[in-house]
């Protein structure tokens, strides 16, 4: 049997998710035939966990400057895109005019201007992208949409969905790049995407009408300030207030994130551990967010990014009931330990109220894996043959085009105060 042919670009934290599965679990499907980065030290040290790790042969590296060389010369069927959110389109539209489909990382961009570019280049290259929506692949998550497609509650008119993100996973958003919202859209594209490709998922619908509020109320040096802090420092690593900071990373203390990261600074400067409570912090970690659906559903959405425990709650009302979910996750830092505890799973509950009969708790298949068990099920839909899917789990560039939209008419909301129609920002 052939192989699909993959090259990576972009080998920062998010990557070895789909190297490591690939080279390990997909070998008679899949191969890695490439990498590419701005970083050398990040891309041996990649190429070394694939030789000690996993039992792999190193692969040839490219800069980022030689990305369109490496398609040439390896000759990739599809190229993986996990760089920094605001890169991802550069790297999707190029690889689509080389020849090669896409499968890249949520959120497929961050604004409405990339996200035209992209689509253009679609319908010019006639390329496939599909955007790794896990979430989608959890059982608990793909219980919802099985329970409203089965009828359960009627036609659904209303749902509130409240993520908690904790001050360990939380926090992380605010000492790495994602704390400048030039790179990845603030949190209301770049995680909120999960949530608002659910919900499409769901419902079987898109977004019509968004309005948001939001702003930055806990991490910053301001708010810091105001809550009588005055030991403040610029990074953790090495730095004695750090030590004793609850929200400090020590990239010394973690053998992975040092060789991806600290040691690797002195190409590019960057800094994976800097403090939550610094200075530059230009996104927002309290948000509330309005949709209204094309078919004429509700959403009542907030994301809070500093809270006591991890997960979310999602209620749902329909005609003919309602339904409560409740999931609690455990808390992680991105690289820094074991992938299969990045989302996993402590408790999760999925209740039934029907409008005339008592309530009942659904039961949920066990999941295994991160994200709540969907890591592994996204995996085997990308690398191995797919199998019939009636929930139609796969996420094309539509599906990614429509939650980052939500996302991001939730950003013009937030700088403009008003509400914002979702068919205005791009032409699919």
């Amino acid at each position: 049997m052939m192989k699909t042919r993959y090259a990576i670009v972009g080998t920062g934290g998010r990557a070895e998710f789909f190297y490591g599965s690939m080279v390990k679990d997909f070998r008679d499907t899949s191969e890695l035939v490439a990498i590419c980065d701005i970083n050398q030290t990040r891309m041996n040290f990649t190429n070394d966990l694939l030789a000690n790790k996993y039992e792999y042969h190193a692969v040839p590296t490219y800069k980022a400057d030689q990305f369109e060389e490496m398609i040439r010369n390896e000759k990739p069927d599809a190229i993986i895109v996990t760089t920094v959110d605001r890169t991802h389109h550069t790297y999707i539209i190029k690889a689509m005019e080389l020849g090669c489909d896409v499968i890249s990382e949520k959120p497929m961009t961050v604004d409405e201007e990339k996200c035209q570019e992209i689509l253009d280049a679609i319908k010019r290259t006639g390329r496939q992208l599909r955007v790794t929506f896990n979430y989608r692949y959890a059982p608990h998550n793909t219980k919802i949409r099985e329970l409203i497609m089965d009828g359960t509650i009627g036609d659904v008119h209303s749902v509130h969905f409240e993520w908690l993100l904790n001050t360990e996973h939380g926090a992380d958003y605010f000492r790495r790049w994602h704390r400048d919202k030039r790179n990845g859209g603030g949190l209301l594209v770049h995680k909120s995407t999960h949530h608002f490709d659910l919900v499409n998922f769901w419902l079987g619908t898109q977004p019509e009408t968004v309005f948001a509020m939001g702003d930055l109320m806990f991490y910053g040096k301001a708010n810091a300030e105001k809550r009588g802090e005055t030991k403040f420092y610029q990074r953790a690593t090495g730095n004695e207030y750090a030590k004793e900071d609850p929200f400090g990373l020590q990239l010394d203390k973690n053998a992975h994130l040092k060789g991806l990261y600290l040691d690797a600074e002195h190409e590019d400067g960057y800094q994976r551990d800097q403090s939550v409570f610094g200075d530059g912090i230009s996104i927002e970690d309290t948000m509330g967010v309005m949709v209204r659906y094309k078919n004429k559903a509700i959403l009542t959405y907030s994301l809070n990014a500093y809270l006591p425990w991890e997960g979310f709650n999602v209620n749902i009302n329909g005609s003919k009931g309602r339904i409560e979910m409740k999931v609690v996750e455990k808390s992680y830092v991105n690289s820094g330990g074991d992938k299969a505890d990045e989302g996993a799973l402590k408790a999760k509950t999925i209740t039934v109220f029907p409008m005339f009969a008592a309530p009942y708790e659904v039961e949920i298949e066990e999941g295994v894996g991160g994200h709540g068990g969907g890591d592994p099920v996204l995996l085997k839909d990308i690398f191995d043959k797919p199998s019939e899917d009636r929930f139609n789990r796969a996420a094309s560039h539509v599906d990614g085009a429509m939650s980052i939209l939500t996302g991001i008419a939730g950003n013009i909301s937030l700088r403009t105060g008003q509400p914002v129609a979702v068919d205005k920002l791009v032409k699919f």
